[in-house]
């Protein structure tokens, strides 16, 4: 077993050669250094330790003062007050303070074990700490694959709407003149018939197409975060027969970019989670900014979330809202009882930040491009 690294303040050689002579005849190995004044002992806790053993009073200085310094400097050295005449009050400060333990100068036999206990209990508060620095650090990291995550989905969402719009889109409303044109050239009545049904097909398949693309990137948030959640909460009570009021008192606020497109999301996906399971008869959205903080607040008066919802192993919907929000660097907080469930999407708007994607990379498509005979 190494040798036990020990700093002692002590400004008694006889104490200090006492204390010594009690641990050598507890068999406990020491490499020690004795300090007798301030700027000494401050000097020496460059240097590391296993364990400070300090006497309560010393000229100048007492050893709740070095304890302090102890803390000050943010070691986790274990401390041990030695005194003549310590009384319970001031063992007690010293225990409160950070001392590992506290001994009378006329009972040195609980010295060695004391020490012992001390260093032991140190290093398992030590490998907590990198315990706690590890768990931390692997759910930060957990946390940014996340948000990698998503806004990888994001710029995929954003390539296949293009995708469609450039490609499918085009192509179908190509095919829509042409059949249009046909149309109005032939003349057999079964031939006309026959067009006719290719034109609905294909107008059902630009539907669908434009309807695919928005859910992928909404093209009404060009027009703003306020007008794409009117229309969102409009599209959800003529779906769901739910009412749906949405409320603000801005008409276009100023949002850095990326926070309308998570605002968007994080009130579509609460809406479809009330469809799905609130069983609710009244539902709002509220837009605010108040304090340099955009909130966006989604509630129904339904059925309410139990732990167990909450709780349950596949269920991805708060936690994918949690880390959509860290984007953009917001957070979500979510209420729920009885009486229904309240979600509010909160975000710092600071400038410049929150980018979801590259401008760039987003370039306008709008499904209403497309031509409509």
């Amino acid at each position: 077993m190494a040798p036990v690294r020990l700093l002692h303040l002590e400004d008694s050689e006889a104490d200090h050669a006492l204390a010594m002579a009690q641990l050598r005849r507890a068999g406990l190995q020491v490499q020690v250094e004795r300090v007798d004044s301030r700027e000494a002992f401050v000097e020496a806790l460059a240097r590391p330790w296993d364990l400070i053993l300090s006497d309560y009073n010393l000229p100048s200085f007492t050893g709740l003062q070095a304890l302090e310094i102890v803390r000050q400097t943010g070691c986790l050295v274990p401390f041990i007050l030695v005194s003549g005449e310590i009384g319970e009050d001031v063992a007690v400060e010293a225990m409160r303070n950070g001392a590992s333990d506290y001994l009378l100068k006329n009972n040195l036999a609980r010295l060695a074990p004391a020490i012992e206990h001390a260093i032991a209990a140190a290093e398992t508060r030590r490998a907590k700490l990198r315990s706690d620095h590890e768990l931390q650090a692997s759910q930060e990291r957990l946390s940014e694959l996340a948000q990698h995550l998503q806004l990888s989905v994001e710029a995929e969402r954003n390539a296949i709407a293009r995708e469609i719009h450039d490609d499918v889109g085009g192509s179908l409303t190509a095919l829509k003149f042409d059949l249009h044109w046909i149309g109005q050239r032939v003349t057999t009545p079964e031939l006309k018939t026959r067009v006719q049904s290719a034109l609905d097909t294909v107008t059902h398949a630009i539907e669908a197409s434009q309807r695919i693309m928005h859910n992928l990137r909404p093209a009404i948030l060009e027009q703003g975060l306020v007008p794409a959640l009117q229309w969102l909460a409009g599209r959800f009570e003529r779906r769901s027969g739910v009412p749906c009021a949405f409320r603000t008192s801005y008409e276009k606020p100023q949002l850095p970019l990326g926070v309308p497109l998570v605002a968007y999301r994080t009130a579509q996906e609460a809406l479809t989670n009330i469809s799905k399971h609130a069983q609710a008869t009244r539902v709002s959205i509220d837009l605010s900014l108040t304090g340099g903080v955009m909130s966006l607040e989604v509630s129904d008066n339904g059925r309410g979330l139990s732990a167990a919802d909450l709780a349950k192993a596949q269920s991805f919907g708060i936690r994918g809202l949690k880390e959509r929000a860290a984007t953009v660097g917001g957070w979500i907080d979510l209420s729920s009882g009885p009486g229904g469930t309240t979600l509010i999407l909160s975000v710092p708007l600071t400038p410049g930040g929150g980018a979801l994607l590259d401008p760039r990379d987003d370039r306008e498509h709008d499904p209403s491009a497309w031509a409509s005979l």
